[in-house]
């Protein structure tokens, strides 16, 4: 890949205030997309539309929620107004997650899993695919992660949530593949952010030591991997679940 191999391109990326989501923003903005960052925290969400436009990168933000039908519809509207009504690569990114044992776990935090790790992204997907397909072109990628292939106890309704959103990323990819959009999902393993640090504290770096390459990623190498299945570099690729996890689900 190459710096300004987006450029012309609008992309949407869900919660880009920090860890992955932020830096595949700022990646994406680094090869020449006008980057539309999303998230909860005007504060944050600022911050890194600042240091996009820093390092003269092209940057807006957009507070969303993104939990429901309603709150997806209201994003696309005020993305696709602030973009100039286009929007041509989508990033779903939002995401959080509550651990705990399957006997301890509260219907409030099922529901709000499975609204914002899945409704959400499903609402946004039925918004704006189907205008990337009138077009003829566009790229979504979703991420996911490793627990959504295989079981950590703990990690049940979180794991659920996004074995459902790799089922959708290959349903997608049949759906809309013919009229020229791809849709691929980047499924990480153990990455420092700050959410994945005050969740599991000591036990993220003996979690990265299980897998093959022994340590736990930066969000960057995420990133690095959603970006490039949203340039023409990955043309031919559609439906397909891209573990980034180290080797850990080779084993």
């Amino acid at each position: 890949m190459t710096e300004q191999d987006l450029a012309g391109r609008t992309a949407l990326v869900t919660g880009s205030t920090s860890g992955i989501g932020e830096a595949t923003a700022k990646q994406l903005a680094k090869h020449g997309a006008h980057v539309i960052v999303v998230g909860r925290r005007q504060e944050l969400g600022d911050g890194v539309v600042a240091a996009i436009r820093a390092a003269d990168g092209k940057a807006d933000y957009v507070r969303a929620e993104l939990s429901d039908a309603a709150s997806a519809r209201e994003l696309a509207k005020r993305a696709l107004e602030t973009s100039g009504g286009q929007i041509d690569i989508l990033i779903n990114n939002a995401g959080t997650a509550v651990f705990g044992p399957t006997a301890e776990t509260l219907e409030e935090n099922w529901e709000m899993m499975f609204n914002t790790n899945l409704k959400g992204h499903f609402f946004l997907v039925a918004e704006l695919a189907p205008k990337m397909a009138a077009r003829g072109k566009g790229v979504i990628v979703n991420t996911s992660t490793m627990v959504g292939q295989f079981a950590v106890p703990g990690m049940a309704v979180y794991g659920a949530t996004k074995a459902a959103l790799n089922l959708l990323t290959k349903s997608w990819a049949a759906e809309f593949g013919p009229a020229g959009v791809r849709v691929n999902a980047v499924s990480p393993g153990t990455t420092s952010t700050r959410k994945v640090v005050d969740a599991m504290g000591d036990g993220l770096d003996e979690l990265g030591k299980q897998a093959p390459l022994g340590y736990v990623a930066d969000a960057s190498e995420i990133a690095d991997a959603i970006v490039y299945l949203t340039t023409d570099k990955s043309s031919y690729i559609t439906g397909t679940i891209l573990n980034v996890d180290g080797g850990r689900t080779a084993i």
